[in-house]
């Protein structure tokens, strides 16, 4: 048994604080990561510090053109919010259709940015990780990795981000906001993760005592004809083998005015294909030789393994269907 203290801070600043002057210690909020790594002993922090009682931090709201989402807001309640639904319907269905519903009534937005990687080999201690003990080694490189990444990796990781929400973030231009010791910042979604290259072991731009304090999503014609889409091996309570979040704006005719796009269990960040626009803009969503070039562009310098090379034509489908989706939704909108 591993021994840990626990704080309940009252203020923002008190819990930097904390966090400042104990460099091992972990924030909580709904648990359903930092808990499970801790009973399986990847995890060891010498004290927790659960900010759920700090003030205005769960609110979800529309101010100035975009949405603002508080780190401790759950995911069930962001998912089904009626500002959310409206004007950034691609958020709730990421928010939907992860984890378990009893799971989305616990987890915050805050900590579902932050969750680790699922690799079997980082969650086993039998097993080396260069993620969770620095130098010892990748066992997933020629091991097990049928989910695994095959964009961004590195000789040393080749771990995947699991998550869905910070896909759709990414792919909607959205923005993380901070606060630690040397004040209040904001990063754009889509540098909000790292990629492994020599130090796979740090995963955010996150620095020390710094603490996620909300979201924000521009609110725009895109993100009101936001969808995104999850492929996986079950229906409920499963990780993306391959997920796209798509954004588009259509003309009258059909064809596309504007696009984004970012791909999900692909590598260890939400992986936006910066190209999207200029590709399909003025182009059809059932333009086969667009839909190519765009699977070209976003799977450049892919390097599958033997076990996951399946998501390289998983994912070119899954480009077609998501666009070809919002085309179907703005044709019945428009009917």
């Amino acid at each position: 048994m591993q021994p840990f203290g626990y704080v309940e801070p009252r203020t923002r600043d008190e819990a930097i604080s904390l966090a400042h002057d104990n460099p091992e210690a972990r924030f909580l909020a709904g648990g359903t990561t930092l808990v499970d790594l801790m009973k399986s002993g990847v995890m060891h922090p010498v004290l927790l510090i659960d900010f759920n009682r700090l003030p205005g931090m769960a609110e979800i709201k529309q101010a100035d053109d975009a949405l603002e989402i508080g780190a401790l807001a759950r995911m069930s309640d962001v998912a089904v919010h009626p500002a959310i639904r409206v004007h950034a319907p691609g958020l709730s269905e990421s928010l939907l259709s992860a984890a378990s519903g009893q799971l989305r009534n616990m987890a915050s937005i805050g900590g579902n940015l932050l969750q680790r990687t699922r690799c079997l080999y980082f969650r086993d201690r039998n097993f080396p990780c260069n993620k969770r003990e620095p130098g010892s080694g990748c066992g997933a490189i020629g091991g097990e990795n049928r989910n695994l990444a095959i964009l961004g990796t590195s000789e040393r990781c080749i771990a995947n981000y699991p998550g869905d929400f910070a896909v759709m973030l990414v792919a909607l231009d959205g923005t993380v906001h901070l606060h630690g010791p040397d004040g209040v910042r904001s990063v754009a979604a889509a540098e909000f993760h790292r990629l492994p290259d020599a130090s796979p072991e740090i995963e955010t731009v996150i620095a020390s005592g710094e603490i996620v304090t909300g979201v924000t999503v521009p609110v725009d014609a895109l993100s009101r004809r936001s969808h995104y889409l999850k492929v996986r091996d079950r229906s409920s309570y499963e990780y993306a083998s391959v997920s796209v979040a798509a954004a588009a704006e259509f003309e009258e005719d059909g064809t596309i005015r504007d696009a984004r796009l970012a791909l999900g269990g692909l590598a260890a960040k939400p992986w936006q294909i910066e190209r999207a626009a200029e590709i399909l803009a003025g182009r059809r969503p059932d333009d086969a030789a667009a839909l190519a070039q765009l699977a070209d562009v976003a799977l450049d310098g892919a390097r599958p393994q033997t076990g996951n090379a399946y998501k390289l034509p998983q994912a070119r489908a899954a480009i077609t269907r998501a666009l070809q989706t919002l085309a179907r939704r703005q044709t019945e909108v428009h009917a």
